[in-house]
């Protein structure tokens, strides 16, 4: 069995899940909090280290069935949306991360038709996989519906990708989801999940990316986000290792700059776009044919490991 798997990067997200409190110091999120005027993101997945933005106006404050929602108004990255105390996206800086996850695989294969998007409630991956126009069915499985409704209130340019007709959005399990696939269905699957412990921990193991595997068509791809080579090179290399024995054409890594954070078939070329984007009526603010290409070049520490 061949097959293609690409893994870029997404920062991490918290470990356990927070209560949300208010008191006279401000909103408090577990280990992160928001003190008088600043949100600090502190988590046991980045020891040692501290994200801190400087709040304008806290927006949205919830609980839902599986986390607690924040969203604020920042100085200086504009509204930020903040999952279980780790930021999930900013404005400033969210199309480093989405476009990257998206146009990786899908432009690595010459014409994508179907495509499913695990996670991703914010809509972004949404909403550039709607820049393919060979794409003709998009499905979203995402377990949090209110994350969905939280993002198109507060970013639509974000859940602008909600709106696209071709889009069938499914709240529940992704891991149920998917094995519940008929064989051979999607092009691509894009993995837009949380960090590999806690709810998230099944999107990272072997008998999930077997379901993946299951769900391709021959010579489909899969791209998850697969944590910091800064901070996480055990994760990523376990990891790579586990798609190594699924997918037995083509694995690769990918890196791209977040300030804030196939199955049969031939071996893929991840690191040649095969095809380009029409971005006339929204162009795109990160991805483009050079940088798909660059992406695939790592520090020798990280190409050490994975190639080994």
């Amino acid at each position: 069995m061949e097959g293609a798997a690409e893994l870029p990067v997404k920062r991490p997200r918290e470990e356990e899940e927070r209560e949300v409190a208010h008191g006279e110091e401000g909103l408090c999120n577990g280990l992160s909090a928001v003190i008088p005027g600043w949100f600090s993101e502190i988590s046991p997945m980045w020891p040692g280290e501290a994200h801190s933005l400087k709040v304008k106006e806290i927006l949205f404050q919830e609980k839902s069935e599986y986390q607690n929602i924040i969203v604020f108004e920042s100085t200086t990255y504009g509204k930020v949306l903040v999952l279980d105390g780790v930021i999930q996206l900013t404005e400033r800086d969210e199309c480093a991360y989405q476009e990257m996850i998206t146009h990786l695989p899908l432009c690595s294969i010459p014409n994508p038709k179907k495509v499913l998007v695990i996670g991703g409630g914010d809509g972004g991956v949404l909403r550039e996989v709607s820049r393919h126009s060979s794409v003709e069915q998009i499905d979203i499985c995402e377990i949090d519906g209110m994350v969905v409704d939280v993002s198109k209130r507060f970013f639509p340019k974000v859940a602008v990708g909600f709106e696209d007709p071709r889009v069938n959005v499914k709240i529940g399990d992704g891991v149920a989801f998917l094995k519940n696939v008929v064989e051979g269905t999607y092009d691509a699957i894009i993995v837009d999940s949380s960090d590999p412990i806690g709810p998230a921990q099944e999107l990272f193991e072997k008998p999930f990316f077997e379901s993946v595997a299951k769900a391709l068509r021959p010579g489909g791809v899969v791209c998850t986000q697969a944590e910091s080579i800064w901070l996480h090179m055990h994760i990523i290399e376990e990891i790579v290792s586990v798609c190594r024995q699924i997918f037995k054409g083509s694995v690769n890594y990918a890196w791209t700059t977040v300030p804030t954070y196939p199955r049969q078939g031939p071996p893929v070329d991840f690191k040649h776009p095969v095809k380009s984007i029409n971005d006339n009526e929204r162009p795109l603010k990160f991805y483009n044919a050079e940088i798909h290409s660059a992406s695939f070049c790592l520090p020798s520490f990280a190409k050490r490991a994975i190639e080994m």
